[in-house]
């Protein structure tokens, strides 16, 4: 089902060509809105942990594209003549995978573990069309966290409340989350749960977008 539609005045889709987005991440929505890409949003139907369950945990970077290649064919089986783009983040600290946290008691057990030491964000993404996946590629960073106060981290928490549950770091960097990191290497927009270049580029390589 179609829970939102975006549309760019800029008319960047090439003529007759959909783009969905199956994925219902906000974030992800509003850099898509931004580049001024149309598109509108389904979300698919993916049981998520059995995937996890079958990965090496070792390998978190290809988890990330392994969901967003399940999640672009899952949609663009129902709408073959949409171009689906399909996206996912881990997050690899320590030798494993971490998960969203299921309680602020749970994500402040985890900052305090990750502080001072470095973790790597990887976002993976797939474009599918007519069942078929077409391209797939992910991008990493690099995230190192400051060696924060428990009182700043109290303070944080307080501040940003239970929306940090659906945060795989329990951050977000475009908000008060970017006060827990004193350096990160990569790109923004891969921090943020999609390696934008990359997925414009194919965009534009495949004829979705205008080149």
């Amino acid at each position: 089902m179609v829970i939102s539609d975006a549309l760019s005045p800029f008319g960047l889709l090439e003529r007759g060509e959909r783009l969905i987005l199956a994925s219902k991440s906000a974030a992800r929505r509003a850099m898509l809105e931004g580049a001024g890409v149309p598109f509108a949003v389904q979300v698919a139907d993916v049981d998520e942990d059995a995937v996890k369950a079958t990965h090496d945990p070792a390998d978190a970077a290809g988890l990330a594209v392994e969901l967003a290649r399940i999640k672009a064919l899952a949609v663009s089986r129902h709408d073959a003549d949409a171009w689906v783009l399909g996206a996912d983040q881990t997050l690899a600290f320590d030798g494993g995978l971490v998960s969203k946290a299921g309680s602020l008691d749970e994500a402040r057990d985890r900052l305090r573990a990750m502080r001072g030491r470095t973790h790597h964000l990887h976002s993976g993404a797939a474009l599918a069309h007519n069942g078929q996946i077409v391209w797939s590629g992910v991008d990493t960073a690099a995230m190192k966290v400051r060696a924060f106060s428990d009182d700043f981290l109290d303070a944080y928490l307080a501040a940003e409340g239970e929306g940090l549950l659906s945060c795989v770091g329990s951050y977000r960097l475009e908000g008060m989350g970017s006060q827990l990191f004193e350096a990160v290497d990569g790109d923004y927009f891969t921090v943020l749960g999609l390696p934008l270049w990359r997925v414009l580029e194919e965009l534009r390589r495949a004829g979705v977008l205008r080149s």
